[in-house]
């Protein structure tokens, strides 16, 4: 079974949609993809009302933090 999201698990977001979208180019995303593609997710479970710019920031940041960490 898979754990629900919430806006407050940033990097288990970041990690969902990094391996839902593997060739996003970071440079071009914007937060209203990231919030797109969040709720869109079948495990989001949260309102979707409820997100700001520093939270799906904070999911860009760990998407991005990974992408460049996962690279050999």
């Amino acid at each position: 079974m898979t754990e629900s999201l919430t806006w407050e698990a940033t990097y288990a977001i970041s990690l969902a949609l990094r391996n839902a979208h593997p060739n996003t180019d970071l440079e071009q995303l914007s937060l209203q993809q990231i919030y797109t593609w969040t709720v869109q997710l079948d495990n989001f479970d949260d309102d979707p009302g409820i997100v700001n710019d520093e939270i799906l920031s904070a999911i860009f940041q760990d998407w991005y933090e990974e992408t460049i960490n996962g690279k050999e």
